[in-house]
């Protein structure tokens, strides 16, 4: 055997007798430490306390910040994220034309797109009209009139609890109809029950109400107000004698198909009108995505906040680390005068620092995901747990008792070992 490998089998084996060794301090250390913590159950139990509620409290935040953006998205996906709007935005007159004529869309564009673009479930347009209606007693309120197809409930997801939607009968046989809002049924006829069937006029032409409408939350983006009646295409053109429509809607089968669709949609109209006529295509999509990254940011922003718990808990296990250190002066003079080092001392303290930080953090990660679980087994709301907030709530445990076990650690690490014996 040479000489070098003879001083590489030497290295390697005080390696191993090393590393042996400091695994054998080091699980000592870490007993003596769990000894200290079982000594003073109650005292760590309180001051584990703050790291309870601060872990608790991070999982119960995001919890909450998921629910609410998980309704938001809900409640986004109702109004109805499958659907693209079209409408004219100006142009389209000819230089030699002296009297400004529009270019607006009309019922043919719609079904020009309907025979061109695959993936749409649903169409209508909308032609929108305005007139004063007699509530009683000689009071006339302003009244949105909306002239559409009886697809339009699918679009907007409409929901009827009395009477009727709009059927296709109604827009072929021009029947003067209409299905009206909860608060325009409940201004005329004091309920909704009270309004089917009943007739008002509108333009001096009488209409009879088939059904009541509610409309879902749209976050501003629909043409629906409070005040809003809804008749047939077909029997609102005798209101404005034209084929122009104010709007046109589209309801893809697959949301995914909506950002090219909007594109195609612009497409196949402007190539049938004049070639300087504005036509607008827009989407919910854009809502979606913005809803998504503020419900992200308002989570954030609460964990955040509940952050100060868990400083405040950090807070907590430094003075009594302290306090320890105060009380144990003697120990940890006989400790170093029996050789334990300055750095295993720092250990020792730190360790239980961590211990009784994780400790607290452990049963707060327990009691933050029991209750959303609890709520998914006792109620029919089911909300959303995200796992890694339970990860994150006990690696800041652990952050927080090295933090705030450091100064402890490090005043007991320094204790002369002469005047520590000396201490009474």
């Amino acid at each position: 055997m040479t000489a070098k490998q003879d001083e590489i089998r030497q290295k390697a084996f005080r390696q191993t007798l090393m590393s042996a060794r400091q695994t054998m301090v080091f699980s000592e250390v870490l007993k003596l430490a769990f000894e200290a913590f079982s000594a003073s159950k109650l005292r760590s139990a309180l001051t584990a306390l703050g790291m309870v509620i601060g872990s608790a409290s991070v999982i119960l935040v995001v919890t909450i910040g998921l629910t609410g953006k998980q309704w938001i998205i809900g409640e986004i996906q109702k109004f109805g994220t499958n659907e693209v709007e079209v409408e004219y935005s100006g142009g389209g007159t000819a230089a030699s034309e002296h009297v400004v004529n529009s270019d607006s869309l009309t019922r043919d564009d719609e079904k020009a797109v309907l025979a061109q673009l695959p993936g749409v479930m649903y169409s209508s347009p909308v032609l929108e009209t305005h007139d004063r209606i007699s509530i009683g007693s000689g009071v006339t309120k302003e009244t949105l009139v909306l002239g559409v197809s009886p697809q339009y409930q699918f679009i907007h997801n409409l929901t009827v609890p009395m009477g009727r939607f709009l059927d296709d009968t109604d827009d072929s046989a021009h029947i003067k109809c209409a299905v009206v809002t909860e608060p325009f049924a409940k201004e005329m006829y004091g309920s909704s029950d009270a309004a089917i069937g009943r007739s008002f006029q509108i333009s001096g032409i009488p209409f009879t109400i088939v059904g009541i409408f509610k409309n879902v939350e749209d976050f501003g983006q629909s043409e629906i107000a409070d005040q809003t009646i809804l008749i047939p295409y077909s029997v609102a053109r005798y209101f404005t004698g034209t084929d122009n429509v104010k709007q046109i809607y589209f309801s893809m089968r697959n949301m995914d198909q909506v950002p090219e669709a909007t594109k195609e949609v612009v497409r196949i109209i402007s190539a049938r009108h004049r070639p300087n006529s504005i036509y607008k295509a827009q989407n919910l999509r854009s809502l979606l995505d913005s809803a998504a990254p503020i419900a992200n940011i308002l989570t954030v922003v609460l964990l955040l906040v509940s952050s100060v718990t868990l400083a405040v808990g950090g807070v907590g296990i430094m003075n009594i680390m302290l306090a320890n250190v105060r009380a144990r002066i003697r120990e940890i003079g006989i400790r170093k005068a029996l050789g334990a080092t300055a750095r295993e001392i720092k250990l020792q303290f730190l360790t239980e620092a961590v211990i009784i930080s994780l400790s607290g953090g452990i049963v707060g990660t327990i009691i933050g995901l029991s209750l959303p679980f609890s709520v998914r087994l006792f109620t029919p709301y089911v909300l959303p747990v995200d796992w890694r907030s339970a990860a994150i709530a006990l690696i800041t445990s652990v952050l927080i008792g090295v933090i705030f076990g450091t100064v402890p650690a490090t005043r007991a690490a320094q204790l002369d070992p002469v005047e520590s014996l000396k201490y009474e």
